[in-house]
């Protein structure tokens, strides 16, 4: 990963750390998709037990994110994103592991997460140990009304 990026961690909704997300979510996710969550999505989220962001910053600039929500011993990577000139360089990847470490902190067992088949991260998530669980055929409408698939995965941790 890049010298001097910095983890900052948040359990609520804080005003500037969603703005940092909604910015790097208007670059990373392509509309045409039409993955990328609103403000009161995201905001919605954050307000439930046991949901925490993670925002990897550069100074203070703000290059990608985690969010992710437990319940009991669960967790699910509802969101990561990496802003698309800073793709390639390790920033998924320590967003991801922290995330994973918070999970164990927190004494969650297994982290779940959901994906459209065609997405580029799914190489990361395979490295970082997530299998393959099942395929939900055209469950993702893009903004042009294609189908895409959603594959779902799981890790299950020690504590």
């Amino acid at each position: 990963m890049i010298p001097n990026i910095h983890l900052d961690h948040y359990d609520e909704g804080e005003r500037n750390a969603l703005a940092d997300a909604m910015q790097v979510m208007a670059r990373a996710f392509d509309p045409v998709f039409g993955e990328a969550w609103t403000l009161p999505q995201v905001a919605g989220v954050m307000i439930m037990p046991g949901t925490w962001l993670t925002i990897a910053r550069l100074d203070a600039a703000p290059l990608g994110f985690t969010l992710v929500r437990s319940v009991l011993d669960e967790c699910e990577l509802l969101l990561l994103a990496v802003d698309p000139l800073w793709r390639g360089r390790g920033i998924g990847h320590a967003l991801v592991s922290d995330s994973l470490r918070t999970a164990r902190r927190r004494g969650i067992t297994s982290m779940n997460l959901e994906v459209r088949a065609s997405n580029n991260a799914i190489k990361l998530y395979e490295k970082l140990g997530f299998e393959y669980v099942h395929r939900r055929p055209g469950y993702y409408r893009g903004n042009d009304g294609q189908l895409h698939d959603a594959l779902s995965f799981r890790l299950d941790m020690m504590i």
